[in-house]
């Protein structure tokens, strides 16, 4: 059951840096999403789909997903550039 280790990204409703530096290891989807016929929502019977391991640090989520047998990618994210400009850059 293959997984993905990525950096949790900062939310758009966040402004400070907490939990960012935490990596995420989580299994990929193995069986489509089919929509439920009463209630309309959507789900599998995938339940590895729903686990997300939280670890320090990108070796930490390697070594354990090599430890238990779990093929795992990591997505590094890219970084971030900052556009410094001043205010009175949007009247010129």
């Amino acid at each position: 059951m293959p997984a993905r280790i990525y950096q949790r990204p900062k939310s758009a409703m966040q402004s400070g840096k907490a939990r960012v530096d935490e990596w995420v290891l989580e299994f990929e989807q193995t069986e489509a999403r089919r929509p439920d016929p009463l209630m309309g929502w959507t789900g599998s019977g995938d339940t590895q789909a729903q686990v997300k391991l939280t670890f320090p640090d990108k070796d930490a989520a390697k070594a354990y997903a090599e430890k238990h047998g779990i093929p795992a990618r990591v997505h590094v994210t890219p970084p971030k550039t900052l556009k410094l400009q001043a205010y009175a850059d949007n009247f010129r």
